[in-house]
This record gives structure tokens, C-alpha cells and sequence, in this order.
């Protein structure tokens, strides 16, 4: 099969695009022949070796986590799914080796559910990492309830635009941070944009001033570091960008696979309740290219890598 891969960490110019072998599918998983698949920041940090600490990487590496396709065959004991079903996945193993940029990805069954029939195959890749992100920090870390605020950090990025769309859905009043050029793009999806820099602190408190119920840090640093004060009595904290967040008495979050967290976004976007931006599409073999573009960190929406 066509596929890129790295032999070594590096910049983007140690993708390769070329010939690997064909992926073997355990019993509990499927072939997916992939239609789309997503980049995300973690793929380019992986890449240069940000995660060597955390994951084995068995070279050559296959990059990607994030993928919509169709499932050629299943395992021997994946009844889960059919040939020719439609599926989106965060297939994501615990090492770095096998993954999504490839015409053909072998996919445990836990890391998949059905592909939301409204969504092209580009926009329904850019929804589970991002989607599965903002829902388990939502939902499970700061255990986010109806009529509460909720501050998002770069709410107009992938994770945090998710973010925002999630929160409304379960009746939260959203705050978002967000250069002035998005703030438009933030009150379509129904958040409160305020200006990130110098003087946040003062302009949250001036629409929220008892404080917010919780915060949804998606960038560290000094979004990071303000944050505490912005919290009402009893007000819950979460960063997926900084595990400095722990010692400010909040919770790190590291998104994992979860099928049921999985199918439920793929619910939300198939009622029209999750919508997915498409900043722009590469061909496979310009993955190199998106890889950079993502590192530029100026993109809004998900920029997908597609297989023909």
C-alpha cells in the first residue's frame, strides 16, 4: 500500500511517501480502507519526538491517529462491524507504528464507531481526536452541568471550537478566548468571544463577575497560569496543553479511544448538534506540507490529508 512514514524523528522533511506492506488484522480488529485523515498537533509533535518518553516508536513510523474510511474486513472476532461500513476512529495503540496517513489501517474495534451519514468522509476525519478531546475534558474531567459558565481557551481552534458546540449542547453558558478575526465564527456557535492577551483576566470578569463555574485550558502558559483566579468557590479546572495544570489543582487531560465517547459525538454531529470546519485538504502525498502547516498554529478548523 501507499503510505507516509519517518525512519527517524525529525522535521517534516523526514516524511517519506512510498510503498509499505499491508497492515495484518488481529481478531478484534478491521481493515479500514481510509478515505480521510486528519493532522493534529500531536502527529508533527510525535514526529520530532516530543513523545519518546511516553511511547515506543517501532520505525518506520506511520503517522496519524485520526482517520474516516471504509471497513474492508473484519477481524475473526469483530462482529462489531461489516464490509463496507462507514466508520470514523482515534486509532491510537500504545506506541507509534501503525498509523492512519496509508491506504489501509488496521483498527481495533474499540477505537471506531459509525461514520455520521451527514458528514463528508474530510469533515467526519477531523472529528475524533478533536471531538473525543473536548468531550472527555468536558464531560469527564470537569463534569460540566446545565445553566453552569464555562471558560474555553482557544475556543476557536479544532478542540476548541468542538469544545464550544459541545458545552452549548448540554445547556452551558461558553466564554471563549480567541483573536478578534474569529470572534464572529465564536457567536455562530453561540460562545461569548473575549480577546486573549494582555487585560484577560479583567474582560472574563467583566462577563462572568462572580467568576466561571469551570475553565477548558487549550493552550497553557499564561492562559494557563491566569485561570485559577477566574474560578468561582468551588470551580473546576482542566488543561489538555499543560500538565502544570495539576499543581494549580486541576486535572490534566490526555484523550484516549472510547467507542461509546465515539459514537456519541458521531450522534451530536448527525443531529445537527456538532458541526466540523475543514480548513483545508492535502493529498496524501503532500502530507509533508500539511504537517507544516499545522506547525504554523494559525489554522482554524482541521486540515485533512486525503486518500484516493
Amino acid at each position: 500500500m501507499k503510505a507516509i512514514s519517518y525512519r527517524t524523528y525529525g522535521g517534516s522533511e523526514v516524511l517519506e511517501y512510498g510503498e509499505r506492506p499491508n497492515p495484518k488484522v488481529g481478531p478484534d480488529s478491521v481493515l479500514v480502507k481510509v478515505k480521510a485523515a486528519a493532522v493534529n498537533p500531536v502527529d508533527w509533535k510525535a514526529r520530532a519526538g516530543y513523545l519518546d518518553p511516553a511511547l515506543d516508536a517501532v520505525f518506520p513510523v506511520i503517522p496519524g491517529w485520526d482517520v474516516s474510511g471504509v471497513v474492508v474486513r473484519p477481524g475473526a472476532d469483530a462482529t462489531e462491524f461489516a464490509e463496507g461500513d462507514e466508520v470514523i476512529g482515534y486509532v491510537r495503540e500504545d506506541f507509534l507504528s501503525r498509523g492512519t496517513f496509508a491506504e489501509y489501517v488496521a483498527a481495533p474495534v474499540r477505537t471506531l464507531a459509525r461514520k455520521p451519514k451527514n458528514l463528508t468522509f474530510e469533515q467526519a476525519a477531523g472529528l475524533p481526536l478533536a471531538g473525543l478531546t473536548a468531550y472527555q475534558a468536558l464531560v469527564k474531567a470537569l463534569r460540566l452541568w446545565e445553566g453552569e459558565t464555562v471558560l474555553i481557551h482557544a475556543a476557536s481552534g479544532g478542540v476548541g471550537s468542538m469544545a464550544v458546540q459541545i458545552a452549548r449542547h448540554f445547556g452551558a453558558r461558553v466564554i471563549g478566548t480567541a483573536s478578534e478575526r474569529n470572534h464572529e465564527y465564536l457567536r455562530s456557535l453561540g460562545a461569548e468571544p473575549v480577546l486573549y492577551g494582555d487585560g484577560l483576566a479583567e474582560r472574563v470578569r467583566a462577563l462572568a463577575p462572580e467568576g466561571v463555574d469551570s475553565v477548558l485550558d487549550l493552550v497553557g502558559g499564561d492562559a494557563l497560569t491566569v485561570s485559577p483566579g477566574l474560578l468561582a468557590h468551588g470551580g473546576r479546572l482542566a488543561s489538555v496543553a499543560d500538565p502544570a495544570v495539576t499543581g494549580l489543582g486541576g486535572r490534566y487531560v490526555f484523550v484516549r479511544p472510547d467507542r461509546s465517547d465515539l459514537t456519541a459525538l458521531a450522534d451530536l454531529a448527525e443531529n445537527g448538534k456538532l458541526t466540523v470546519e475543514v480548513a483545508k485538504t492535502f493529498p496524501l502525498e503532500r502530507t509533508a506540507d500539511a504537517h507544516r502547516l499545522s506547525e504554523e498554529g494559525h489554522t482554524r478548523g482541521k486540515i485533512v490529508v486525503t486518500v484516493d
